[in-house]
């Protein structure tokens, strides 16, 4: 479904127009419908983003991959970056030799020593941890040297989980912009839309389009959650130790 076909729906659900739940208003602004869907949008990306296996989610809209390089600074351990990254995948780090490296999370509170991190790695080299700070920032430990062992120009690599592409006022008034999850399930848009609506209006229909979002996101969480089925499965056997 394209944007303008999700919004048709929502205002059916409804038995609302335009000018009763308006999506924008014809000049810059998203309004109350149209913010509604973003906000169902990345709902929605959040349930798969918990439910993906090793074949990792990525709303289709993007024109790039879930990857993000900055330049290091000497000396410098914090690093911020995109509000769009929901969460961390991985940190490398680009040695000198050019040779990309996998660096580990660490947290203070994980540290074995009660030496601050700062302090445990009060010299200058190439970052062997990090730490995530914030929601939108990470300390590299230790801090990049001069160069001398990484390379500082786009030598930190993220690779990251992202919110949803959410629909801009320009993508509504062109109407022709679909979701980035599977189109089975684009019509969850507009019950969840028409929801916030109808309990304030219909009433009686809120109870019927709470089921049907549920029935929506079991699908979605199913699908998603078989996305790596082409994975050979294995059996182990896990050691036991008696006593």
């Amino acid at each position: 479904m394209t944007i303008t076909e999700i919004i048709d729906e929502a205002r059916d659900l409804c038995d609302a127009t335009a000018t009763s739940y308006p999506a924008d208003d014809g000049a810059s602004a998203i309004l109350v419908l149209g913010r509604r869907i973003n906000i169902a949008y990345e709902r929605i990306v959040g349930w798969i983003l918990e439910a993906d296996g090793t074949w990792q989610y990525d709303d289709t809209n993007y024109t790039d991959l879930p990857i993000g390089t900055q330049t290091l600074v000497e000396s410098q351990n914090a690093y911020s970056f995109s509000n769009k990254f929901l969460e961390i995948e991985e940190v490398q780090i680009l040695d000198a030799n050019g040779d990309w490296g996998i660096i580990k999370p660490i947290d203070q509170k994980e540290y074995s020593d009660d030496t601050p991190l700062d302090e445990a790695f009060a010299t200058d080299g190439i970052p062997e941890c990090y730490d995530k700070i914030a929601d939108d920032t990470i300390m590299l430990y230790p801090a990049p040297d001069d160069g001398t062992a990484v390379t500082l120009a786009s030598g930190l690599k993220i690779k990251f989980k992202r919110t949803a592409s959410v629909f801009s006022y320009s993508d509504i008034d062109t109407g022709t912009k679909v979701p980035g999850f599977p189109s089975p399930y684009h019509a969850i848009l507009a019950y969840m839309a028409a929801i916030p609506y109808c309990m304030t209006y219909k009433k009686d229909r809120v109870v019927m389009y709470q089921n049907e979002v549920e029935r929506l996101k079991k699908g979605i969480i199913e699908s998603y959650s078989r996305r790596e089925q082409d994975k050979r499965k294995q059996m182990t056997m896990s050691r036991r130790a008696y006593k």
